[in-house]
């Protein structure tokens, strides 16, 4: 079962720019890209912690602001010779507005 929820219009975030959500479920960073794409994942990036939606994002890829790693947008797998990863959650946009999933969220601790 799916639980969208409206998180805002896509012009609210601007293009290669983030923003982070908090839900009673945890908080996430929605990304959008240059062309238009919209992903979401955990806030937090599992090498120091450094928040992601503050990183430096540049074509389908997050750089985090703190020690460099780099993750795919789409899978939340880090790039290169860094391992770890970050959990990835279902975005869409549709009539300019951004829909976000929680389902995957909810046995989480509240933001």
């Amino acid at each position: 079962m799916t639980d969208w929820i409206d998180i805002g219009p896509l012009d609210a975030i601007s293009p290669r720019g983030a923003r982070v959500v908090k839900t009673r479920a945890g908080c996430v960073a929605v990304f959008r890209t240059g062309d238009d794409r919209v992903y979401a994942l955990d806030n937090t990036c599992p090498h120091r912690g450094g928040p992601l939606a503050e990183g430096i994002i540049h074509g389908a890829s997050v750089t985090c602001p703190l020690h460099n790693w780099v993750f795919d947008l789409e899978t939340g797998i880090a790039k290169g010779a860094d391992s770890g990863s970050v959990a990835t959650h279902p975005a869409r946009v549709e009539d300019g507005r951004i829909y976000l999933d929680l389902s995957q969220l909810e046995s989480r601790k509240a933001a």
